[in-house]
């Protein structure tokens, strides 16, 4: 479960056009993950930049780096999102388990007509 500060620095990190692609080119690479270099390449972000928006999402919890030789390679932290996403919907059209699975569109459901 997520305690609001964390949430709060996850959606922090996130508020960052740069950080924000890289995190979903991550997702979309899935548990592999990515070299920073290729990151760089991918999304034309220079590597001095690069480096600082990795450190950040990666003190936010979103993106874990791990050595693989002489690369780092990067890959989303699927738990972390998975655990803001529930943080963020938890409550969802009142608790209603039915309607938090956000199919249904939760303006509607008790709207008087």
């Amino acid at each position: 479960m997520m305690m609001t500060k964390d949430a709060i620095s996850a959606l922090a990190a996130l508020a960052q056009d740069s950080r924000l692609a890289v995190f979903r080119l991550l997702v979309q690479t899935g548990p592999a993950g990515m070299a920073a270099s290729k990151i760089g390449e991918s999304l034309g972000i220079p590597p001095s930049s690069l480096s600082f928006h990795l450190k950040e999402l990666t003190h936010a919890g979103l993106v874990v780096p791990k050595q693989e030789g002489r690369f780092v390679i990067y890959a989303a932290n699927f738990e972390t999102m998975n655990a803001l996403m529930s943080f963020l919907t938890d409550n969802c059209c009142g608790g209603n388990p039915c309607l938090a699975v956000c199919k249904t569109d939760c303006t509607t459901a008790d709207a008087a007509p």
